[in-house]
């Protein structure tokens, strides 16, 4: 059998601070920006790596989610604690620095963990937690 990852979603709460964050911040490239009914599915990706992308999505677009979710889901989102997304790296503390540099907010900074990975944690503009990982 032959299955891959060929997209992830994140919902996004601000679609132009998500697009700079994934594009100017982390590097990815911009595949798509798609706008309909007034909201915007953005699909983003890593340079050189175009089968696999993240759709930036509006979580209010999900069908069958009723008022009271939407509202969960907001709250959660706006905890940080809705949606997670684990990346790799060869060099957590350059990209750690950018990362930094570009005002984001820091979770956790470059740490040895104790299940022997060394990693970062970061929140991108809607909250998702994103933990960068040094590839070995």
């Amino acid at each position: 059998m032959d299955i891959s990852i060929h997209a992830s979603f994140l919902p996004h709460s601000d679609p132009d601070a998500s697009l700079a964050f994934y594009r100017d911040t982390l590097g990815f490239e911009v595949r798509n920006d798609v706008g309909y009914q007034g909201m915007r599915w953005i699909t983003v990706g890593p340079v050189g790596q175009p089968a696999t992308a993240i759709v930036l999505y509006p979580p209010n677009a999900s069908p069958g989610v009723t008022d009271d979710e939407k509202r969960t889901i907001a709250e959660m989102m706006a905890k940080g604690t809705y949606a997670t997304m684990l990346l790799a790296t060869a060099d957590l503390d350059a990209a750690f620095g950018k990362i930094q540099a570009s005002g984001a907010e820091i979770v956790e900074e470059p740490t040895m963990q104790p299940y022997g990975v060394r990693d970062c944690a970061i929140r991108d503009p809607a909250g998702n937690l994103l933990r960068v990982q040094e590839r070995r």
